[in-house]
């Protein structure tokens, strides 16, 4: 990626984009963010504005900055490891996941077997499956086994294949089952397949010790960890799973982001099959009416990504206020990480800012590109 400037002092390339992040910051939004651009075959602008906290002495922001990326976790890591797996034929996206998870049909207490047994891969990735959004796992689970247990044992919503529900636990159900098709963990599968691979060198699962003050930190955490987490993965369902999981727990800068974007661009090289990326980025027909890819998100109205992404676009985003957004006809990324769930100390602990902020600065930065002269 090369070095870039202090962002801080040299004028940002996109004017209005680097702007509107400047006012959320004013606004409490969060207390920094960092921000990159690929297009048409390479990075064209990175930037970051804030601080590491909102104290005056917290350090600024940089492009480099590391954050945890949060649910932005099932797609470079958790969905790219589905990917490999399916070009290489270990993974039948229409197979029960039963074959690799009998639990949750065999425990005990199982809710409705007989619908529990036609949730399958796809269901998962697509977040079909009729399993819940969220719960709060970590306040009555004390060890990672009891904590995959309770998700292995939550009752069905709805009849799987109906409705689309962004789910969590199914995602944590995800990882586990990718865990027992290849034998090890998603951290060391995809430290080796993934990353590394792709010169993602600021990105992992446990990021160590070292790394600390280039992290923004997430929270000041005054009921579970009695700490303020930086380095350590916010989620808590994620943290009391040893922070490693199929729905959170990685932790990345924007250029390395915007090297796993590159990859997707260019026809999944040098990683994927160019098959491959056309399965798992295309909006899915498993529910009418879903936006869900298999793993991403495309656009819907309204959506984070704003207004000029294309049709043919997949993205994701993260709960501590990270996102990525690629444009696979525009051959055009945008990653924007932000650490929105700092301090921690309002309502739910989170700016519902971001929610205004993500749309605007996408559609800022098409402005900005255009202004500039690029085809968009």
């Amino acid at each position: 990626m090369g070095n870039h400037p202090d962002t801080q002092t040299a004028a940002p390339m996109l004017t209005t984009a680097d702007a509107v992040l400047r006012q959320a910051v004013a606004d409490s939004a969060f207390p920094c963010a960092a921000y990159g651009v690929w297009l048409q075959g390479r990075v064209v602008a990175t930037g970051a504005v804030g601080r590491f906290t909102y104290d005056a002495d917290a350090p600024p922001a940089q492009p480099e900055t590391i954050f945890d990326l949060a649910s932005v976790s099932k797609v470079v890591a958790t969905t790219a490891m589905a990917m490999l797996l399916w070009e290489r034929g270990q993974l039948d996206l229409e197979a029960p996941i039963v074959r690799w998870l009998p639990e949750f049909v065999d425990v005990p207490d199982a809710m409705n077997p007989a619908a529990r047994k036609k949730v399958t891969v796809r269901m998962l990735l697509t977040h079909s499956s009729g399993l819940p959004a969220h719960a709060r796992l970590w306040e009555t689970c004390a060890t990672a086994e009891a904590l995959l247990e309770a998700c292995l044992r939550m009752p069905l919503e709805a009849a799987p294949g109906t409705c689309a529900v962004y789910s969590d636990i199914g995602f944590i159900l995800f990882g586990q089952l990718l865990e027992r098709v290849t034998g090890e963990r998603i951290d060391a599968f995809c430290e080796r397949e993934v990353f590394r691979p792709l010169g993602m060198e600021c990105t992992r699962f446990l990021p160590p010790s070292a790394w600390r003050d280039a992290i923004a930190p997430t929270k000041i955490d005054e009921t579970l960890r009695h700490r303020t987490l930086q380095g350590e993965v916010q989620d808590e369902n994620c943290w009391r799973m040893g922070g490693v999981s199929g729905h959170a727990g990685v932790f990345g800068n924007v250029a390395d982001l915007l090297r796993f974007a590159a990859c997707i661009l260019q026809q999944g090289q040098p990683l994927f099959d160019t098959r491959t990326v056309e399965r798992f980025t295309q909006r899915d027909a498993v529910v009418e009416g879903s936006s869900r890819a298999l793993g991403w998100d495309t656009p819907s109205a309204p959506s984070s990504s704003g207004q000029f992404f294309s049709a043919h676009s997949a993205g994701h985003l993260g709960y501590t206020g990270t996102s990525l957004w690629l444009d696979l006809e525009n051959k055009l990324a945008i990653a924007l990480l932000t650490n929105r769930t700092y301090p921690g100390n309002g309502p739910e602990g989170i700016s519902k800012a971001i929610r205004s902020v993500c749309p605007q600065f996408h559609d800022a930065a098409f402005a900005d590109l255009r202004y500039r002269g690029y085809s968009l």
